[in-house]
């Protein structure tokens, strides 16, 4: 076992767990104090007033560092384990840039947008190390996901699209009627 997987594999799982648990929790806080409609509100509507907006900060916070401490782990373990592939680690190197945009939209794109271009490196990078590394599932599992991902993502984006435009006041007090 090599160095940087002694311990670390905790990790992924950690990351997903906290971050699901960081739109729950402020989800759940936000109903609780009766700031938003129980059905579909925004992301960002159940972490706009206080205090789930403290919450859903802070657990993001720690979902940020989880986040780093992933992806450093992932590309240490991609540059050992293959370090003669100039291909793989320019591919490895590719998946650690990033571009910058509005503070909301910045963090809207990278959890998401970037997200899941982070994962669709991932399965190229298990594409190309498989058989050595791992066998074909981890491939398969990452593909599911990525697909799963990606449509998830364009369904998103298309209804924001829709609303685009709209009052913002309004989006966060509406109406079920509406």
């Amino acid at each position: 076992m090599w160095w940087f997987q002694q311990g670390l594999s905790f990790l992924p799982s950690a990351l997903v767990i906290w971050t699901a648990a960081a739109f729950i929790f402020s989800y759940i806080t936000a109903i609780t104090l009766h700031h938003v409609d129980p059905v579909l509100p925004y992301i960002s509507d159940t972490g706009t007033v206080a205090p789930e907006k403290c919450l859903f900060g802070a657990m993001l916070n720690i979902a940020a560092v989880l986040c780093i401490a992933t992806i450093y782990v992932r590309y240490k373990q991609v540059h050992a384990l293959n370090p003669e592939e100039n291909r793989i680690i320019r591919l490895n190197k590719a998946g650690l840039k990033t571009t910058f945009f509005a503070v909301h939209v910045c963090g809207a794109v990278l959890t998401f947008g970037v997200g899941s271009l982070y994962m669709f490196v991932q399965t190229i990078l298990s594409y190309q190390m498989q058989p050595k590394i791992h066998g074909k599932q981890v491939f398969w599992i990452r593909l599911s996901l990525v697909i799963w991902c990606g449509v998830m993502l364009t369904c998103s984006s298309l209804l924001y699209n829709g609303s685009f435009g709209a009052d913002i006041v309004q989006k966060l007090h509406w109406n079920p009627e509406d």
